[in-house]
């Protein structure tokens, strides 16, 4: 394992006129496994009554504009199922692992990915006898249906100053991004229209989000912009001890 793994290569072939092959050989399992797992799934989501393009033609599209949208170079957090069990993970044992989508890995290659500087340990509780699945922990990249009409309502609109788009029509998206270390949580995601949305990912472009909900865009240039949430109701002041009606 760790004589291919070190054998990682990009390789680009061009073909025929108009067309060419841009290949990862030999990447880390765990890396591949997740972009493609990444790839196929918004590609499925594209494939609307509406689109043309065969699933093949969609997963090429996304894989390339994910490769120029993107800044490189930088540190990505990838989400897999590794099922190991705790004696082996603890190197009190050699036992195999087994890696959804690939198969079973040695002992210590499945260490190396479980124990990363990247990775995120998801708790898994499983019932003693039978094995089967009882839990597990909720730190991942999609939120959940509640956590997503949450954000939705509270932000209303898309968060870029002036943009009016409702929050139900645009993307949710996490203002620190998963993959560097930002969490799933209403702390973390907004509302943003898809034009935004691409906006965001330029590069020099910083997203901070506060914890009473204020964003802060600041720009390339230095400049900085705020977005708050409108509240539902105006704010009320307190009554004055004389406004307090009397005690029962």
């Amino acid at each position: 394992a760790e004589h291919h793994r070190d054998g990682r290569r990009l390789t680009l072939r061009q073909g025929e006129t108009g067309v060419a092959s841009i290949e990862v050989e030999d990447g880390p399992v765990e890396k591949v496994t997740a972009a493609y797992t990444r790839i196929d799934r918004e590609a499925r989501a594209l494939k609307t009554g509406g689109e043309t393009r065969t699933l093949d033609q969609l997963r090429a599209d996304v894989a390339l504009d994910l490769l120029l949208g993107g800044t490189g170079g930088t540190t990505e957090r990838t989400e897999v199922f590794l099922y190991m069990d705790l004696d082996t993970y603890l190197a009190l044992n050699d036992d195999p692992a087994e890696l959804a989508g690939h198969g079973h890995i040695p002992a210590a290659l499945a260490r190396h990915i479980a124990t990363g500087p990247n990775t995120v340990l998801r708790r898994i509780i499983t019932d003693p006898l039978s094995g089967q699945v009882l839990d597990l922990g909720r730190d991942r990249y999609r939120p959940t249906a509640g956590l997503d009409e949450f954000v939705r309502v509270r932000d209303r609109e898309c968060r870029r100053p002036g943009c009016h788009r409702p929050a139900q029509a645009c993307d949710l998206d996490h203002t620190l991004p998963w993959q560097h270390g930002g969490h799933t949580n209403a702390d973390d995601l907004i509302a943003l229209c898809r034009r935004d949305h691409r906006l965001k990912d330029e590069p020099d472009w910083t997203y901070t989000l506060a914890s009473d909900g204020t964003l802060t865009i600041t720009t390339p240039t230095g400049q900085t912009h705020d977005s708050t949430p409108p509240p539902l109701h105006q704010p009320r002041t307190q009554p004055t001890p004389a406004e307090e009606p009397p005690p029962f």
